[in-house]
């Protein structure tokens, strides 16, 4: 027993003494960089291909906006900035009045029907009232024909041109473009109309104007074939307390502007307020439930209990033998089964 014992002793010993001789150093992988390169050069190449040409469009959109041919649009405050923000409706409104009597004799709105007007810039009855004062070309009828007839508020705002050749020769040359999308068609939106629409002036000294041309600074090249429309007092307001000056007429025109680019934005804000609330609430329950109704789940332990049987040898005969001592002791425990017996 003796030689038993120290001889584990001794293989512990063994054990402890190989366990502080290992070494805490990680063996040297088998990783080697020429190996794993060419496996992955696709993913390499790919990856130049992306930096690439995420550098060029950077280039290119730093070369725009330093770009000299014009001046750059100050930063205004615009009231309809933010998601918190909607739209100004009676300065749309206003707005609407603008373009209907200054802009729309060159620029058109084709993608802006009279039935968009309606709650946004005028009633049903008024809107019906303007579209019937526009003939539309319609047909074919049953006999092949074209036919004008009253517009409906289905129709869409009509052109001042029938084409773009009538256009260009009613403008020397110029295509006015539409303004349906114009806010977002150009960089800086609502600040380069407000100013384009605000900063004509003379030209400097040696900057030559074909016939029929204003200067503007705001405009690339400088050349512009769009005379100045907006003055002070072009329109009048029926709200006697808004002032028809150059710039309130300007910023009501571009925030008309903006919501013919736009007009569903103040409904998509809403929509975004809404799934925001939901996602907090939502978001807030689910932690709740993760955190008191799983806890018991996810911190649980299972253990196997097997079961212990007559003297715990587990056996078929200690199951046998615990039963027939049980069996003994309830004899012994009932003298009328032994009286039975006898008897």
């Amino acid at each position: 027993m003796a030689n038993k014992f120290g001889h584990a002793i001794s293989k512990l010993m063994q054990l402890s003494k190989g366990y502080l001789k290992r070494s805490p150093v990680r063996p040297k992988s088998r990783f080697s960089a020429p190996n794993w390169i060419p496996g992955r050069s696709k993913w390499l190449a790919f990856g130049a291909l992306t930096g690439g040409l995420g550098a060029l469009l950077y280039a290119l959109d730093a070369s725009v906006d330093a770009s000299h041919d014009c001046v750059h649009p100050p930063k205004q405050f615009w009231n309809h900035k933010g998601l918190l923000s909607a739209l100004d409706k009676e300065a749309v409104r206003r707005g609407y009045q603008v373009y209907k009597e200054v802009c729309s004799s060159c620029h058109s709105l084709q993608y802006i029907a009279y039935r968009n007007l309606v709650n946004n810039c005028m009633t049903e009855a008024e809107a019906k009232a303007q579209a019937e004062q526009v003939m539309v070309k319609d047909g074919p009828d049953e006999n092949g024909e074209y036919f004008e007839r009253p517009g409906k508020l289905s129709d869409y705002l009509p052109s001042p041109y029938p084409n773009e050749d009538a256009a260009r020769s009613a403008n020397n040359g110029a295509y006015p473009p539409d303004l349906s999308y114009i806010v977002s068609a150009r960089k800086g939106g609502e600040d380069y109309i407000f100013a384009l629409l605000t900063g004509y002036c003379d030209p400097p000294a040696g900057f030559v104007l074909r016939d029929g041309q204003y200067f503007n600074p705001y405009f690339s090249g400088g050349a512009i074939s769009m005379g100045q429309v907006i003055n002070n007092e072009v329109v009048t307001y029926a709200d006697e307390e808004v002032a028809p000056s150059g710039s309130q007429i300007a910023k009501d025109v571009v925030t008309f502007l903006k919501w013919t680019s736009e007009p569903e934005s103040d409904e998509r804000k809403l929509l975004l307020i809404r799934v925001f609330l939901i996602c907090s609430f939502l978001i807030g329950l689910s932690y709740y439930i993760k955190r008191h109704k799983w806890s018991a789940l996810k911190s649980r332990k299972i253990f196997y209990v097997p079961e212990v049987n007559g003297n715990g040898n587990g056996n078929g005969q200690s199951k046998g033998n615990g039963h027939g001592n049980a069996k003994a002791k309830t004899d012994e425990a009932c003298p009328k089964h032994e009286h039975n017996k006898k008897k």
